[in-house]
């Protein structure tokens, strides 16, 4: 059996009065990386933001349902949402980095949890070895982070969050903005990094979700229709909707 890292049991999410995510049970073993598919608006998405309290920020957001990382509910009142981002990171579709020096763009966060000084520049130079960065800025560390390519952003941006030592990477579409070298980069990043950290990933293209995912969960209208191995997935579906979605003929 798998070891579980993050979990969700019978999970709702409401904004306002529309139900987005509905009775969602599901469970993400340790090391492997789980790539959430679906069409638009089907609430993948909403599901990974879910699992780092990122609805916090949407006043009129409800979730019902046990959210786990290993046995911490991060929804119950008394979890720290700041360790739980720290323990959890999350990567954007679109890279982000802070108008800041590629070198602060990392010290920034390991400052605000205090990690102590003298262990700030091995952990930055760490990550971006981690991020198949370090050979490409190692000489630029005090350069704008702006002034990197749109395919070194966003390994600067999984940077960010190895930086801080997780458990567990979420990716929202981490490559929808990116040529197919940098995707490529960053798909042999995502294999690299398994080895260390849980991975969730919402991923719109299917070749890429075969190529990286060890589980893949098909959702459609707000809910999980069917969770296997990627092969399953692939080859096998049990439902007729994740077949005809897989296979391109849907809708």
């Amino acid at each position: 059996m798998d070891e579980i890292k993050l979990s969700a049991h019978n999970l709702n999410i409401f904004f306002g009065k529309k139900q987005v995510l509905k009775n969602i049970n599901i469970d993400f073993p340790v090391n492997q990386v789980t790539a959430l598919i679906g069409p638009s608006g089907c609430g993948k998405s909403t599901l990974l933001r879910t699992f780092n309290r990122m609805h916090d920020l949407v006043p009129e957001a409800r979730v019902e349902g046990d959210v786990k990382l290993d046995n911490l509910n991060i929804y119950d009142k008394k979890s720290s949402v700041t360790e739980i981002r720290k323990r959890i990171g999350m990567v954007f579709q679109k890279p982000n980095p802070l108008p800041k020096s590629i070198y602060e763009n990392l010290s920034y966060a390991l400052n605000i949890h205090n990690f102590p000084k003298n262990e700030i520049p091995d952990l930055i130079e760490n990550a971006l070895k981690e991020s198949y960065l370090w050979e490409e800025v190692k000489d630029e560390l005090k350069e704008p982070a702006v002034k990197l390519s749109g395919g070194q952003q966003q390994r600067l941006c999984i940077a960010r969050a190895v930086v801080l030592r997780p458990e567990v990477i979420l990716m929202d579409e981490p490559c929808s903005a990116l040529d197919p070298i940098s995707t490529n980069k960053i798909e042999e990043l995502i294999t690299g990094l398994k080895n260390k950290y849980t991975i969730v990933i919402v991923t719109h293209n299917m070749q890429q979700a075969q190529r990286i995912s060890d589980k893949v969960a098909f959702m459609y209208l707000g809910e999980l229709v069917e969770y296997n191995t990627c092969n399953n997935i692939f080859k096998n579906p049990q439902n007729e909707l994740t077949k005809n979605y897989v296979s391109g003929h849907f809708g």
